[in-house]
Order: C-alpha cells, then structure tokens, then sequence
C-alpha cells in the first residue's frame, strides 16, 4: 500500500495474539518503579489521566527522543488485547463529530462521562514530519487507569536505548540503519465495532 493509499484513521501496532505494545514517556522517577513492579506504582498518579500510544514515531516526537524533561526514559508497555480494545469500547473522541452527536453539549456530556479518550494525531516519519494518515492517542482516566495498572500490563520494558540507537543513525545520516532498528509496527484488527466508535468521520 503506497503512503497515499493509506487510510487515514488505522490503529498501527507491535502486536501478538494475546498483547499489543504501547508507549509512554516519564521521568526516571516514574519509570524506574514501574520497570521494577513491572507495573505503574507511586510516584505515579493515578488521578491524573494518562495517555498511551501504539505508534513508536509518534512517541518520539512527543518525547524528543527521550530528551524533553520528565520525558527522558520511553518504556514500552505490552498490555492485553481484551483491554485495550475494552478501552476503545468506553471512548468518546476528543473532538466534536457532528456525525456522532447531535449537539456539541451531548458531546461535552458524554465526554466527561467516558473513562477513556481518543484523538488522532498527524502520524509522524522517521524525521518526525507529519505524514497524511494519523496515529492514535488513548487517554485513560479513572477505571480505566485502574484496570490498566491493576490487570492489563503484562510487561514493561525500557526502550530508551533503542530510542537514542535510532537516532543517533538518523544523525549520522544512516537511515537503512535506523529503519531496520524500528519496531515492527501492522495493522491491528480492530472490530467493527470500534472502528465504528473510535474512528473519525
């Protein structure tokens, strides 16, 4: 499929039969726990909503690189397919879709009320230029943070060096290099369901 070709709103993932990988970014304060519980504990909080992110470029460029403040460690968490697509089952969009809502205050009414958030954001190319199609950004909150921390993580790994390998090679001007480091993203069969829910119109 040629980059035109693309549909623009397609959920790209590392993903298994049983698990699909997210990203996030934290400072080592965060991280270092977590890496350890193999799960979210304090200092992370779990009042405060907390987005993952299936696309490993987009996460870059959130990130820097790792190198924006309290951005430095990228840990790549494996979380259960039954969870999130449970989470894109509860989701309202973070956007207006009139095609969704009658008025923009249902909307606001519903989104208030959803556990879990999701927008598209232009999907980015190993320069971290914005490209045609979009990556999704699922924001949790309340239950759905709880479940995530408490029954969807399976693993959580520091991709940190791999972050700083794919750049430094894009540095040197290596690129076959640093496409060949990146992970393996493909399409993620969502349902129809949730495409229907979580796709924008």
């Amino acid at each position: 499929m040629t980059e035109g070709t693309t549909p623009t709103h397609e959920v790209r993932a590392v993903f298994t039969d049983e698990t699909i990988t997210v990203y996030q970014a934290y400072a080592s304060r965060i991280a270092d726990p977590a890496l350890k519980a193999g799960t979210f504990v304090d200092p992370f909080k779990r009042t405060r909503m907390t987005w993952i992110k299936p696309s490993f470029l987009w996460m870059m460029y959130r990130c820097g690189w790792a190198t924006k403040p309290d951005q430095e460690r990228v840990l790549a968490i494996d979380i259960t397919r039954e969870g999130f697509e449970w989470a894109l089952a509860h989701a309202c969009l973070s956007h207006f879709d009139r095609k969704r809502f009658a008025t923009e205050a249902e909307w606001r009414e519903t989104l208030k009320s959803s556990p879990v958030r999701v927008q598209w954001d232009p999907e980015r190319d190993l320069r971290l230029n914005p490209l045609p199609h979009r990556a999704i950004q699922i924001g949790l909150s309340g239950e759905a943070v709880d479940r995530y921390v408490e029954g969807w993580i399976t693993a959580i790994r520091d991709v940190t060096p791999l972050a700083h390998d794919i750049h430094a090679a894009l540095t040197a001007g290596d690129r076959p290099a640093a496409e060949a480091l990146l992970p393996p993203e493909r399409v993620y069969p969502l349902p129809a369901h949730l495409i229907d829910r979580v796709a924008r119109h």
